[in-house]
């Protein structure tokens, strides 16, 4: 592709684009991987007649402000206006229900992973396919709509995640990547396609609904990492960058969502390796040598961009709680004229907690905003509870509510571990919970029981890790797969920093999670109450 003179001082540039649950990220990148621009826009889900829903109103106008906002970053620090890419990727929050007529109009609001409204679905779909089916998988939201005869299931005609939404939006294509599919339904590795017996069993289950379509009518076709997946059309280039500035023709890699895009920024898709994600949401993932024993409620069995086979940890609930608080101290900084960025607050508060008395000192959060279904909450009330003795300080304060974001992710992998044996040699950490030096490495660390590492590229998140996969589309070697892509291109010489947590914070770990399932008992009766 030939470039316009100002951008000839770079050989290629690949786009990556995030949508996460708050913050859609853009990342330009060049052929040798390296961050060159980014841009941002912050928004938040919104619960609407109980449902936590994004609208695609706001889809739209926060893909259009973030790429502008990419522009205008490539602009300053370059002197020429972004016109031609040579690939770009879309990737974003897993899960959900986003459903389409055969005229494109969106059925009904779009239920993100989020919800818990499926627990009927779940069980059901768990039993007949005997592999475990989340409340917040695409499949168990369709079956959900279906068992609540809800009129609109008889008008869909396209059904996908919200990247597999954008990816449509701007390329016409109705496909997915392998592991986001993972996410819809159930995989087989050794096909890189929806589970065939599955898909049947699921079509006999509703036959007698008479629907006008079958299973693999309404979901998008499967892709492994490297396919073909389609180009930006002129209309998805006019929609994207709102100035028109931006050329069409752009080779697109099949959509991702941010769990694989985690591993890929992570270099994480071998077996034994794993990485874990703390944001809104809070999601570690382990490749597996074999499949597990039995069926797990906790352990979500998906794929990585290549297919292969991740056992997973899902917690709906992760740092908002946290999040609020440091929002709670920007405001009281504001109210003493005192002008404090986020990311210091965040960075004083995260010093205080390895200050802290490593149990907690007699102080207990409950962090649940939403339902939790590792631990069979449908609804949620955030809780802060100190006992009469507690040491309540700031340190022990921001301990615990750094404990307990994290608290509900070892139950999960405790059932991994201990359960199962899955012997895990190392974890990639990534996302913003990182970016405070050796804190969040340490404290996650002392959860996992094994040497917690961040890449020096881990802070840039899913939206490189996406990038990435655009790249690898474009510039792999023939037969080249993507595991010896990441190690030899992408990786080879990326410095890490590695940290194992010593045996008194793993203690104090495992007394503070003592009296955290203890204090479940309370968030059920907040819950009934309130």
């Amino acid at each position: 592709m030939e470039h316009t003179t100002q951008q000839k001082q770079f050989k290629k540039l690949y786009l990556g684009i995030e949508l996460g649950s708050t913050r859609i990220k853009a990342v330009l990148i060049n052929e040798n991987h390296e961050v060159l621009a980014q841009g941002n826009y912050d928004w938040e889900n919104q619960m609407q007649d109980g449902i936590w829903t994004y609208s695609l109103d706001m889809v739209h106008t926060g893909l259009q402000a973030c790429y502008h906002a990419l522009k205008e970053n490539v602009k300053t620090k370059y002197g020429f206006v972004l016109k031609k890419l040579d690939g770009m990727g879309i990737s974003a929050m897993m899960h959900g229900y986003l459903v389409f007529d055969k005229a494109g109009n969106l059925l009904t609001p779009f239920r993100t992973w989020r919800n818990t409204m499926s627990e009927t679905a779940s069980k059901q779909l768990t039993e007949l396919f005997q592999y475990n089916i989340p409340q917040r998988w695409s499949i168990a939201h369709l079956y959900q709509a279906i068992l609540n005869k809800e009129p609109h299931v008889k008008q869909i005609a396209f059904q996908t995640t919200l990247a597999g939404y954008v990816h449509y939006l701007l390329t016409g294509e109705k496909v997915l990547g392998v592991g986001e599919a993972s996410g819809m339904f159930p995989i087989d590795s050794s096909k890189i396609d929806y589970d065939e017996a599955m898909v049947q069993k699921f079509n006999e289950k509703i036959s007698g609904e008479q629907l006008p379509w079958k299973l693999r009518d309404i979901f998008p076709k499967v892709l492994n990492a490297g396919d073909e997946a389609g180009h930006l059309t002129t209309a998805g280039a006019a929609f994207l960058d709102v100035e028109h500035d931006l050329c069409a023709d752009v080779p697109l890699c099949p959509p991702e969502g941010d769990a694989g895009t985690g591993m890929v920024a992570t270099n994480s898709i071998n077996v034994g390796s794993g990485n874990v994600s703390a944001g809104t949401s809070v999601f570690a993932m382990v490749v597996l040598e074999k499949a597990l024993s039995r069926v797990y409620e906790a352990l979500d069995m998906v794929t990585t961009p290549s297919g292969d086979l991740v056992a997973m940890v899902h917690c709906n609930n992760g740092t908002s709680e946290l999040n609020a608080w440091a929002n709670i101290f920007s405001q009281f900084l504001n109210g003493m004229n005192v002008k404090a960025d986020l990311d210091d607050i965040y960075g004083i508060l995260f010093q205080k907690a390895l200050q802290a008395e490593l149990d907690g000192g007699g102080l207990i959060a409950c962090n649940y905003l939403s339902g939790e279904p590792i631990t069979g909450f449908t609804s949620g009330v955030p809780l802060f509870v100190r006992k009469p003795d507690g040491h309540f300080t700031l340190e022990n304060f921001m301990l615990t509510l750094i404990y307990s974001s994290l608290s509900t992710l070892k139950m999960g992998m405790d059932i991994l571990t201990q359960k199962e044996n899955v012997k895990i040699h190392q974890m990639f950490g990534h996302g913003g919970f990182f970016k405070t030096p050796l804190v969040g490495q340490k404290i996650m660390s002392a959860i996992m029981r094994a040497p917690l590492s961040v890449l020096e590229t881990a802070g840039e998140g899913g939206a490189w890790g996406c990038a990435v996969l655009a790249a690898y589309k474009q510039q792999k070697e023939a037969g080249m797969s993507l595991s010896n892509y990441l190690q030899r291109r992408v990786f080879l010489n990326v410095e890490c920093n590695t940290q194992m947590a010593d045996e008194a914070l793993i203690n104090g770990f495992d007394a503070f999670i003592k009296d955290y399932k203890k204090c479940l008992i309370v968030e059920r009766t907040a819950v009934k109450e309130l």
